[in-house]
């Protein structure tokens, strides 16, 4: 128009090119209007999605802190990105967005836990879906975090305030958990209820699906699936794995309780040139049976290389690979744990591999390694981990020994054909059953053990080469080799060694060559008579499926202790992967109860002990040992109070912001709020179990016990568990014995009486030699004060107290008879303990001999022995 001319109504261009103007314009605002509708519409539906991408949000997260369980649980972001894409292309399509965005989030959720779960060990699969369980829940604010934090931690108030309602059946503890229950919000009053419906509840506490049974009719009500776990916590914590397996289930699905059997082949499909495949081992685990199948199966026998790393063999291994992805080979690098020092090497070959267009489209590298530390950490985010572990169980064992045997085998020993078939089954249920031992903990073995299938495979050679060269058969030699030196030769505990002689001994006997001997008292497992491979499979598949405690030679409680066992390693690593600092709210909340803790603790600190006031009142003199042993005790926990007070202080500080907040104080922060012993603590304390708040109880008792000593003089009866160190202790007693006597100390040793009362207050006077001594406990069996001998545990009575001991030195003690129990005394219930530099254990004590009524294998068996300590 500006370059118009003229009469601007006469010009009809102008006209034309405004009219086309307008319509373009109508047309433009057509389009944005649409274009408005359809953002809107975009909007709208993207937000319907939003709950997907924030459920895959927590599940990655979920993922990302496994490595803090096991180093070789590593998972990166961009694997995690390729498992959300190939879940959302095989997810139903064609529904509405509703249905369309829960389908999606189950397909995602069952996908990372089928890929997730096959890389990891069977211990770690209910940890991991209880974990994604309870991240979802507490996405969506269903999960309270101070009930999380009981669930994980229990209670931290250690002040019994009401008097144990049902002492007969109830424990102390259990009391003391539930009343800690009665101070979450949701409970409140459950404690009053509890006392009016004892009956209710004792009835749960005894059956034997406590889980499964209701509260009562005014709180089954109330709690969640999540909120009877606190309460099971508290009475039977026994069930916490059963009763997540119905939470688990109850929230998620029951596809979550059994991951899905490992499929290789899928494993296989999944990889690619650049993405390797890692078999993570455990004792006993050799995957290369599985992987020359497989490589049969894919027409790659002949393409298969492997080569065993270790010193020197790097530089084959390099070759290896360049051949492999030359001419498309499977190579598979084994153990690769034994050469970290080329895993760098490794690392760059394979980020070379994406780089490199030469690579053969049908290369593939298989690793195996145990897990370590200095594994490459790219290397394993971006692999196909898979876990090797051999069968769980006795039954399981079996099925494995005898799967590898065939009938030519059965047959091959012509001198001694039916004792051979015997011996074989003999052995093999013992190398069974010392296997399954091990999920007892302590109770069943000091240590954890890794007997292997190469320990059965040399004793049954050494019993075969036996049978055919001697008409006798040498009981006692086969005892020897395999109690001594196959087997013993991995034993590394003195209490051990003597336990697996004894297992053996019911195994490698003439009494078990006759058809129809029972290896467990009720029989369920007997010697059959001999025959061909098929039957003893037979045989074996009529085996229960648990097997009962009587066959490993323990108590039906050993059960209980198991499932404990279970439920403490479940929430120890739960509670290893929880967050330091959560959202702003929930931190909040977690400092205050830190701050309030430590306040709480060091308001209750005692005094610290006046070493040269002591030293003056207790001097050092040759006639009683007892005084240096109080100086030293007075100086050993002298110097924990100073470390406690010291880091309690400067934590309170670092929480108001006055001084920086440093790992260590963090790392007290996080311990007080989880209820545990800081770690810095742990070094100069004593051994000990027990979560924080008991600890901090019976760190006061110690400390009274002491000071009651130094105010009052030579206590009646020493309180053993009050010792920072024990051993000091019996030493000074036989030392004062000794010098009193004028007799070497090296021909003194105590004999043990047990008294028939449980308090001081029993006793009026000091003994004239030796000492009484109190605070001890047993696990396996219970004293009989009637007959003053041990006797069988009750039912679900773990641990029972002893009545106080007299310690009366004596010179060149007789051995005992043989209705004497050697027993073993620990400080904690974990049984074994290192070398420290004093030269004595970190935990065991030493041997009390106990009467008894049966033989002392039959205790030995049943892992009896004597604690100063608790949980």
């Amino acid at each position: 128009m500006s370059n118009a001319q003229g009469n601007i109504l006469e010009d009809e261009e102008l006209i034309d090119t405004l009219s086309r103007s307008k319509a373009t314009s109508v047309e433009i605002s057509v389009k944005v209007e649409e274009a408005a509708k359809t953002e809107a519409e975009i909007d709208h539906t993207r937000n319907a999605y939003r709950g997907v991408a924030t459920h895959a949000s927590v599940l990655f997260f979920a993922i990302s802190d496994l490595s803090l369980v096991d180093p070789m649980y590593q998972y990166s972001l961009g694997w995690f990105i390729q498992l959300y894409e190939t879940s959302i292309e095989n997810s139903n399509r064609g529904l509405k967005i509703n249905e369309r965005t829960v389908d999606l989030i189950d397909c995602i959720t069952f996908t990372l836990y089928a890929q997730v779960c096959r890389s990891l060990f069977g211990k770690h699969t209910l940890m991991f879906a209880f974990l994604l369980c309870v991240k979802i829940l507490q996405q969506d604010g269903q999960i309270d975090a101070l009930e999380w934090r009981f669930v994980l931690a229990g209670g931290s108030h250690n002040a019994m305030d009401a008097r144990n309602p049902a002492s007969t059946w109830l424990t102390d503890k259990a009391w003391l958990d539930i009343m800690n229950l009665n101070r979450l919000e949701n409970f409140q009053g459950f404690v009053t209820d509890f006392t009016n419906n004892i009956a209710h509840y004792k009835k749960i506490f005894d059956s034997v699906d406590a889980h499964l049974e209701p509260l009562d009719p005014l709180w089954e009500p109330k709690v969640s699936q999540f909120q009877r776990l606190c309460f099971l916590r508290c009475i039977r914590p026994d069930k916490i794995v059963p009763a997540v397996k119905v939470f688990i289930t109850h929230h998620l699905d029951d596809r979550y309780v059994e991951p899905p059997p490992m499929d290789l082949k899928r494993c296989l499909q999944d990889s690619s040139i650049n993405t390797p495949l890692i078999f993570i081992l455990s004792a006993g685990a050799d995957p290369m049976a599985d992987l020359l199948k497989l490589a049969e199966e894919s027409r790659f026998a002949k393409k298969f290389e492997k080569v065993s790393l270790g010193q020197g063999q790097g530089p084959k291994a390099e070759r290896v690979l360049q051949l492999g992805m030359e001419r498309g080979w499977w190579i598979c690098l084994e153990n690769c744990h034994l050469s970290t020092s080329w895993m760098p090497k490794l690392n760059s070959i394979l980020q070379g591999i994406s780089k490199n267009p030469q690579v053969h489209k049908d290369f593939r590298l298989w690793l195996t390694s145990m897990p370590t530390p200095d594994f490459p950490v790219a290397v394993l985010q971006h692999s196909i981990k898979m876990t090797m572990e051999p069968p769980q169980g006795l039954k399981a064992n079996m099925l494995r020994s005898y799967n590898r045997f065939n009938d030519v085998y059965l047959n091959s020993c012509q001198a001694k054909p039916e004792e051979w078939k015997m011996m074989l089954w003999s052995l093999s249920l013992f190398h069974a059953v010392i296997q399954d031992r091990r999920k007892f903990g302590p109770l069943g073995w000091n240590k954890t053990y890794d007997f292997t299938d190469g320990d059965l495979s040399v004793c049954i050679a050494q019993i075969k080469m036996f049978l055919e060269t001697y008409q006798d058969i040498p009981f006692a030699v086969i005892r020897f080799l395999c109690g001594e030196i196959n087997y013993g030769g991995r034993v590394t505990e003195e209490q051990d060694r003597r336990l697996i002689k004894t297992l053996l001994d019911s195994f490698v006997t003439p009494e078990a060559l006759h058809e129809g001997y029972k290896f467990s008292q009720a029989g369920t497992y007997f010697m059959p008579a001999p025959a061909d491979v098929k039957s003893y499979l037979a045989a074996i598949a009529d085996f229960p499926s648990t097997p009962h405690p009587e066959i490993f030679g323990l108590h039906e409680n050993a059960d209980i202790t198991g499932a404990q066992n279970e439920t403490n390693e479940l929430f120890v690593t739960v509670l290893s992967m929880q967050p330091r600092a959560g959202a702003t709210g929930a931190a909040g909340q977690r400092e205050a109860l830190v701050m309030n803790n430590c306040m709480d603790m060091v308001a209750k600190l005692p005094h610290e002990f006046y070493t040269q006031d002591v030293l003056h009142v207790y001097p050092t003199t040759y006639s009683e040992s007892m005084n240096t042993v109080l100086v030293q005790e007075c100086i050993r926990y002298n110097g924990l109070l100073a470390m406690i007070t010291l880091s309690l202080k400067e934590c309170l500080k670092a929480l108001k912001g006055l001084v920086v907040m440093s790992p260590d104080l963090e790392d007290v922060a996080t311990s007080v709020y989880n209820n545990q012993v800081p770690e810095q603590w742990n070094t100069v304390a004593y051994p000990s179990l027990k979560p924080l708040s008991a600890w901090m109880a019976d760190l006061v008792e110690r400390f009274s016990f002491i000071q009651k000593w130094i105010d009052i003089g030579l206590p009646k009866v020493y309180w053993i568990s009050g010792f920072f160190f024990p051993q000091a202790f019996l030493t000074g007693t036989l030392q004062n014995y000794a010098r009193k006597k004028n007799i070497p100390i090296d021909a003194i040793s105590f004999d043990f009486k047990v008294m028939e009362v449980y308090d001081e207050i029993g006793i009026v006077f000091q003994p004239e030699d030796g000492c009484y001594i109190r605070g001890l406990f047993l696990e396996g069996a219970r004293w009989n004060s009637k007959y003053m001998c041990l006797a069988e545990s009750r039912a679900k009575e773990l641990y029972s107290r002893m009545p106080i001991v007299w310690l009366n030195p004596m010179k060149d003690k007789p051995p005992p008879g043989s209705n004497v129990y050697n027993c073993p005394m620990y400080k904690t219930l974990t049984r074994h303990g290192i070398l420290s530099t004093t030269g004595h254990s970190t935990n065991f004590i030493m041997y009390m001999d106990l009467p008894c009524d049966k033989p002392e294998k039959h205790w030995i068996a049943r892992g009896v022995a004597l604690f100063t300590s608790l949980k």
